[in-house]
């Protein structure tokens, strides 16, 4: 019987995921297809991927932290963060993961000695990302547009800012993990600000992919490295791949054809 797999999102028709674990099965002989799912209330999640009878799923913005909330169970670094990505069907269980961090770290990996980042928003994706920079002991500062959301990362050993209080330092890497240019064309912060963020760091990395968005335009003039989120989807896709089909496909493989999707 073929298995069905699907991303949940708001919005969700930019997702190059079906494209991905498509491009795996087909050429794997997986019998199994991946679809798109546009849901606007994250708290009908579970009822939804029950109803469908889906095998597993993926999650994106805005409804990690929902996702982590429908799990029955969540397993290794999701269970840390409260944030998952990635949905297993487990018997009648859904059993979440979070791939996002060490995918991202996949991503990140050729910019070599990266000791100070600071992370713009403070969302399911931010949370992930500044608990996977501290277990590595990297410093980290969190800029967010409030102060409400920061009440999770003052439980961390980093440092926390609003755009009120917020004094520009060097910095290695400047993430910025809002939706901020997705559909829009906002910068994640005031523009001043963002200038004076991108004259003080080496490297630039955006979690949004597929698009060219203002804060990667403002970095491209100024001739600083950066990377969409591309490499990063890879990296969690590649990880969710293997949780989807139980690990029975060889880990080169799926890379490979998740590559070959991104030339299609």
């Amino acid at each position: 019987m073929k298995k069905l797999f699907a991303i949940f999102g708001d919005p969700v028709s930019h997702s190059k995921s079906p494209l991905m674990h498509n491009c795996v099965f087909k050429n794997l002989n997986y019998n199994a297809c991946y679809t798109r799912i546009h849901l606007k209330d994250g708290s009908k999640l579970k009822e939804v991927f029950f109803s469908l009878g889906l095998s597993g799923a993926n999650v994106t913005v805005p409804h990690k932290e929902a996702a982590y909330m429908a799990c029955d169970e969540v397993r290794g670094f999701g269970k840390k963060v409260g944030v998952v990505n990635t949905l297993i069907n487990e018997n009648g269980r859904l059993i979440g993961y979070n791939t996002d961090a060490d995918g991202f770290m996949f991503a990140i990996k050729e910019f070599k000695e990266i000791k100070n980042i600071l992370v713009i928003g403070a969302g399911g994706t931010s949370k992930a990302l500044v608990s996977r920079f501290l277990e590595d002991n990297i410093k980290v500062t969190v800029l967010n547009r409030s102060e409400k959301r920061l009440s999770y990362f003052k439980t961390l050993k980093c440092t926390c800012h609003t755009w009120d209080d917020f004094k520009v330092q060097k910095y290695d890497l400047v993430v910025n993990t809002t939706s901020a240019g997705l559909k829009d064309e906002n910068l994640p912060a005031p523009k001043n600000m963002i200038e004076e963020i991108l004259n003080n760091t080496s490297f630039v990395a955006d979690a949004i992919y597929g698009k060219m968005t203002p804060f990667l335009e403002l970095t491209k003039k100024k001739n600083i490295i950066f990377k969409d989120g591309a490499d990063m989807l890879l990296g969690q896709g590649v990880l969710a791949n293997e949780l989807f089909v139980n690990h029975k496909l060889n880990t080169h493989d799926i890379q490979k054809y998740m590559q070959k999707s991104f030339e299609l």
